[in-house]
């Protein structure tokens, strides 16, 4: 590579003796091309990106002209394409991308190709974080019990990617127990101005990624650009292929004030994500501005950065100052990295500071920081936020709502059912609706934020000292982030409350918030099962949508881990905790939320004491060799992975099998039967769960057919370098309702030609075996949730030519493509529901060819059983030509692989 200067905007900087080149964005100011000065920070990132790696081809000049003059107007039909400086990756996302990585070796050595053609063109990290599971808790070796079962589940796993660690250049692992990968990334991989030596000069430009997990945007709190991508869109960035999208509508957020006493980051995260659905970003991005950016730390910023998919945006982004500077001395970065990281953005004029002018953005919000209170968001979703004092009410209206309206449908009588247990310790307590059964510090949301892992502590302790206690049913946990929070805890003296009142460490990773919170203890597990009755759990995460947290436990709710543990104390979500006791003390006094809450003065004071760079530097200095276990796993040699036709974890997937057989013409998809119809919000978790695999279901057959113990099982998450597995629990959720087979819950549907009622899995198999083509048709806000790319992966895998819904979510509509499966979309204000759509009738989809055109309209006809027919218009949401270019090639993965083997063969 050498340094190329088209825009003749290469220039100097000095920085402690060192010199660097960097491209002066005002240069292109002075060039007439676009109001520089007035573009928001995010997309001077992007111009940024562009003119650097200008070459004439995947980056032409007129992409780098269109996003220049990003103010004076976007045009909606013209793709900016964007190479990241680095891509991060967690291990459930993770090991199905270097899965793809091996198999694509292989298939470029059965074409005459050297397989190392398949590496990594750009730094990647992997951080594995997802694979803790709760087993053990609320003991003191809760933590090594559970890392244990942990390797021992998962070490086929780790050999394959102790192998892509030698295989690969490019590509480091950091181990588990270590800590979550956005956490990770915020404390320790980002460098904010990254470098890069190239024709020997070291050029300096913005740190920026794109990562397999949605939360990846967690860095924009640190004012670097991220956002999360399916890992098939990943792959094809490792390779150099840049992303494509369209150029995104900024939205300016308004921070005004400061945090009122007992408001926390959490609180403001719940808030904004509220705001910003209402207000509708999907797709967009979204940077913070104005005066009451002063007040709010780092740690609050990157906690509501992290929610951006909560809220739907690409992004949720916080220029570099101060703060910044500041936060990279506090975690122990080197004065000589944060004098580079001041000098660069200053000089690039993107160094925000109170006086400088604020940027123009497509529309405009604002927040009154002071009018932030207490919140939590529940019980299905994220962004249904819930004021804590109306947490009550909320909790019995929604379990008296109809199922058909969003609610539990519960009867009087039911809710007022209590169930006594008897613990293994010889206690008892008493079950009833909503008794909290998981309370959770957990999720990388919160366990970043000192202020509130702190408040947490502080919380427990006051309420040891008043001798309060927690019910025996309420599993507590605590799953921080990074080393870190556990050393700063066991300083300021608080992980001893913590753990009198069960908030042992349990593990350093993603649990509780993906799915990975372990079994309820038996006792609590049988109560809920024979009495069918709705409990709840509140956890710090950032993610509550239905059979995500715990098949059993329906009602969820994400909260402030101060309140986490105030739940625990309580016992229950039918509860006012503003005017109700949360408990008694040894006297039989009743006890207040508000007699225990910490102060802002208290929290501060405790986070002075205890909270050093030294500590960061001690935990980070050997990240990537501190575990031992790991370092002990044999490493496979070799460029080609020897895939073991036995593993129930690792194989060789299908998807490149057709490439030899050359490009197939797009055509008309015909006689399509509908696999499911589904509504509103359907996730990727409801498409393609990462939790417990059940015994009864196609994938824990396929296990129990290859001697795998129930014991054994681990998650979908873990086993997604297996497609066997990962297919057979696409749309396997225990919450999804078809209402191509009306009245069920799980993954079934009808097989239309005998009208039986079956697994998804097994009616797709039979639909395949008889060449019949398969849609989707689903309702608004289709794929929201995780950038889970076997949710796209599983759908091919089905059989699924198209899905029709009223709208996507970014990432699973791109990833959809990335497969070749065709996403549709109906017109505003249609729907399968206005259209009377049932699921039994047979549908042809016509006016796509080879010349389709982005956005185009095309015709569906539909055929009820009757003969009756009925069309109606889609829109084709291959929104760039290089997306019909990966449909017309099958996906992206197999377009790149074309390009290479005809390159080099």
């Amino acid at each position: 590579m050498s340094v190329r200067d088209f825009f003749s905007a290469a220039r100097m900087l000095e920085v402690g003796g060192k010199s660097y080149r960097y491209f002066d964005l005002r240069a292109l100011e002075q060039q007439g091309l676009g109001n520089i000065a007035k573009l928001p920070f995010s997309i001077k990132v992007l111009l940024e990106a562009a003119v650097r790696q200008y070459d004439g081809r995947a980056i032409t000049q007129e992409h780098v002209k269109q996003i220049a003059g990003w103010s004076e107007g976007r045009d909606d039909n013209k793709e900016i394409p964007f190479i990241p400086a680095r891509i991060v990756l967690q291990d459930f996302t993770g090991v199905p991308v270097v899965v793809d990585l091996a198999a694509m070796r292989d298939t470029v050595k059965k074409a005459g190709g050297d397989p190392k053609q398949i590496n990594p063109l750009v730094p990647v990290d992997l951080v594995i974080d997802h694979s803790v599971m709760v087993d053990a808790f609320g003991s003191e070796d809760a933590l090594e019990y559970n890392m244990n079962v942990e390797f021992e589940r998962n070490e086929e796993r780790y050999r394959f990617l102790r192998w892509a660690q030698t295989a690969f250049d490019n590509f480091r692992a950091v181990p588990p127990a270590t800590g979550i990968v956005h956490q990770v990334n915020l404390e320790y991989l980002a460098s904010v101005a990254a470098t890069k030596t190239v024709d020997g000069e070291t050029v300096v430009f913005p740190d920026s990624l794109v990562g397999t997990d949605s939360h990846t945007t967690m860095i924009n709190g640190l004012g670097v650009v991220g956002w999360g991508v399916g890992g098939i869109e990943a792959e094809a960035g490792m390779l150099g292929q840049p992303l494509y999208f369209v150029a995104p509508e900024v939205i300016g957020f308004k921070l005004t004030g400061s945090l009122a006493e007992g408001a926390t980051a959490t609180d403001l995260a719940l808030t904004v994500t509220q705001m910003l659905r209402k207000k509708g970003v999907v797709g967009k991005f979204v940077e913070f501005y104005g005066p009451g950016l002063a007040n709010i730390g780092l740690a609050d910023r990157a906690t509501v950065a992290n929610m951006a998919p909560e809220y739907g945006a690409t992004i949720g982004y916080f220029p570099v100052d101060s703060e910044t500077l500041a936060y990279l001395r506090g975690t122990g970065r080197s004065e000589e990295q944060i004098a580079l990281v001041e000098a660069y953005y200053k000089a690039q004029g993107m160094f925000r500071t109170s006086d400088t002018p604020d940027p123009e953005f497509t529309d405009l919000i604002e927040l009154d920081l002071g009018s932030v209170v207490p919140s939590l968001a529940g019980p299905k979703r994220p962004q249904d936020r819930i004021e804590l004092t109306a947490m009550k009410e909320s909790f019995n209206d929604i379990i008296r709502t109809p199922l058909d309206k969003g609610g539990y449908g519960l009867s009087d009588e039911k809710i007022e059912q209590t169930v006594p247990i008897k613990h293994p310790d010889g206690s008892t307590s008493k079950l009833s609706t909503g008794a909290v059964v998981i309370a959770a510090i957990t999720s990388c949301t919160n366990t970043s934020n000192p202020s509130v892992m702190v408040g947490a502590g502080l919380l427990a302790k006051k309420a040891v000292e008043r001798g309060l206690t927690k019910p025996g049913y309420v599993k507590s946990s605590l799953t921080p982030g990074s080393l870190v929070v556990t050393e700063y805890l066991h300083k300021a003296g608080l992980i001893e409350p913590l753990e009198a009142l069960g908030f042992h460490v349990a593990g350093y990773g993603c649990a509780t918030c993906i799915g990975n919170s372990g079994p309820l203890p038996d006792e609590v597990s049988t109560a809920i099962a024979d009495n069918d009755l709705t409990v709840a759990a509140v956890l710090s995460g950032n993610r509550n949508f239905e059979g995500r947290i715990h098949a059993q436990v329906k009602a969820n709710y994400l909260a402030s881990p101060p309140l986490v543990v105030a739940y625990a104390l309580a016992g229950t979500v039918n509860i006012d905790l503003q005017h109700d006791p949360i408990g008694y003390d040894r006297d039989n006094q009743p006890v207040y939320l508000q007699d225990i809450w910490p102060s802002s003065a208290e929290i501060k004071a405790a986070i002075g004491l205890s909270v050093s760079p030294d500590m960061f530097r001690a935990k980070y200095e050997h990240v990537f060799t501190q575990n031992e276990r790991w370092n002990s796993i044999p490493v496979p040699q070799g460029e080609l992975y020897e895939w073991d036709a036995k593993s129930t974890y690792i194989q060789n997937p299908p998807f490149f099998e057709q490439l030899g057989d050359g490009l197939h013409d797009i055509a008309d998809i015909r006689n399509a039967r509908v696999l499911a119809l589904l509504g509103d919000s359907v996730t990727t978790d409801h498409i393609s769960p990462a939790g417990n695999i059940s015994p009864s279901s196609p994938a824990g057959s396929y296990l129990t057919d290859h001697h795998v113990e129930r014991k054994d099982f681990n998650s979908y998450g873990s086993r997604r370098g297996n497609h066997e597995v990962m297919m057979r629990g696409t749309f396997a959720n225990i919450r999804i309702r078809n209402q191509v087979a009306p009245g069920t819950e799980g993954g079934v549907t009808k097989y239309l030609p005998t009208d039986e009622v079956m697994s998804i899995y097994d009616a797709s198999m039979k639909y395949q075996a008889e060449g019949q083509e398969l849609i989707v048709i689903a309702g608004k806000e289709y794929g929201t949730g995780s950038s889970r790319d076997w949710a796209a992966k599983g759908t091919y895998l089905l059989g699924v030519k198209a899905v029709i819904a009223e709208s996507f979510e970014r990432i699973h509509r791109s990833n959809l493509v990335g497969m070749g499966v065709l996403p549709l979309q109906f017109q505003e204000g249609s729907g399968w529901n206005t259209l009377a759509i049932d699921g039994t009738e047979t549908f042809h989809i016509t006016g796509l060819s080879n010349e389709v055109k982005p956005g185009e309209e095309l015709t569906v006809t539909a055929t009820r059983q009757d003969g009756t027919t009925f069309t109606f218009p889609v829109i084709a949401r291959l929104d760039s030509m290089v997306d019909v270019d990966y449909y017309h090639n099958g996906g992206i993965l197999q377009t790149v692989l074309r390009q290479m083997i005809q390159a080099h063969v």
